[in-house]
């Protein structure tokens, strides 16, 4: 039986250096060096992943596919991403924007080794 897309967006979180996860807000969030990188989120729409990004990728990724990108409430005016799953996520590109906002998050000895994309 396959994972469940939480169970799957949990392994990949954690599977990066020094990551943890810890509830907030009545929700998985997770972490490295207790600084968020990614919150799924659950709601009448289905499962959904928020990260932070890159300067200007909110608008690029939003304005090429609105239908699975938003900025999302609270962390979206800093630019962050939401990216709903659906019924079949891409995880190659679940991963990048993992890997990406870990990146943008850890400190530079942590991240070094993390490529943005796999």
């Amino acid at each position: 039986m396959a994972a469940s897309p939480l169970a799957r967006l949990r392994r990949l979180c954690l599977s990066l250096p020094e990551a943890t996860e810890k509830e907030t807000w009545e929700a998985p969030t997770f972490r490295v060096r207790d600084k968020i990188f990614a919150m799924p989120r659950r709601d009448e729409a289905g499962l959904s992943v928020w990260c932070k990004a890159p300067p200007g990728a909110q608008a690029v990724l939003i304005g090429a596919d609105p239908a699975r990108f938003f900025a999302p409430p609270y962390v979206g005016p800093k630019g962050w991403i939401g990216m709903r799953l659906g019924d079949r996520p891409d995880w190659t590109e679940v991963e990048a924007i993992i890997r990406r906002s870990y990146a943008l998050t850890a400190p530079k000895r942590l991240a070094g080794g993390i490529a943005p994309d796999p």
